[in-house]
């Protein structure tokens, strides 16, 4: 209960905090709860441009676009290349699975710089399709290494019963493996969304038209040199945060463990 209420307690001030008017924001006697609870800071941020012509609805959606297309490519050649690593054998298999862990041990800071030259070289510079290629990557050694454990705990006496009863490849695939690995899919889903959504250093990097910033680097527009609009930041990063939560939400009756267990008799 305690560490349940240490993790909650900073989204309930940023809640609270959002609803409170800026006199109570700046208060001296800081209050939990907000005595005159209000949504101005919300309507001022969607009905309002941040930036001439620009709404905050727009730098909605172009984080909902880089984060579904990274979502849905990396889950696709995760899994198939989490197919490969698990059932079958070949050369260097274990030097990549090892690779995959030593990727996971950079820092991301240090990739800036030899990222930002690939993608001017390649054309990609200013384009969100940059930032795509870019979480795909940082996504797909941790979703590769998940999923081949789920992959490689799916009995083979499956598959060829599946087989055995006339099933191609493709059917066996689709209908056999892929609901038992579907845990392990949505649990790197979820993290390849979060990584794409959250993101502030690759995409103030990678992008200079304001029109195509995502959402974390509009944030930045609330912060000023001389102070800071706390009642836009908190009612903005409420907002930030409600896609993520919506998502866990919608696919957390998928990430139930044991799914596997008892498929097989014997």
């Amino acid at each position: 209960l305690l560490v349940a209420l240490f993790a909650v307690f900073p989204v309930f001030w940023m809640i609270s905090t959002s609803l409170k008017p800026s006199r109570e924001i700046f208060s001296r006697t800081p209050r939990p709860v907000p005595r005159e609870p209000t949504l101005q800071h919300y309507r001022e941020i969607l009905t309002g441009d941040l930036i001439p012509g620009v709404t905050f609805v727009d730098f909605f959606l172009n984080s909902t676009l880089v984060a579904v297309a990274t979502v849905l490519v990396s889950g696709l050649i995760a899994l198939l290349s989490a197919t490969a690593v698990a059932r079958f054998r070949f050369r260097l298999r274990t030097s990549f699975l090892i690779m995959l862990l030593v990727v996971q041990m950079i820092p991301l800071e240090a990739l800036v710089i030899p990222l930002f030259l690939m993608i001017q070289r390649l054309g990609l510079y200013n384009s969100l399709f940059s930032l795509i290629l870019t979480y795909i990557g940082f996504s797909l050694p941790f979703a590769v290494w998940m999923l081949r454990g789920f992959v490689a705990a799916v009995p083979r006496e499956l598959e060829e019963a599946a087989a055995i009863d006339g099933a191609n490849r493709w059917q066996t695939y689709w209908r056999i493996l892929l609901p038992l690995v579907a845990p392990g899919l949505v649990a790197t889903s979820i993290y390849s969304f979060i990584v794409a959504w959250n993101e502030l250093i690759f995409a103030l990097t990678f992008i200079n038209d304001q029109t195509r910033y995502t959402l974390p680097v509009a944030m930045t527009f609330f912060f000023g040199r001389d102070d800071t609009a706390w009642g836009l930041v908190m009612a903005a990063s409420t907002l930030l945060t409600l896609p993520v939560m919506v998502f866990f939400i919608l696919v957390q009756r998928r990430m139930v463990s044991g799914l596997v267990a008892g498929s097989v008799k014997g």
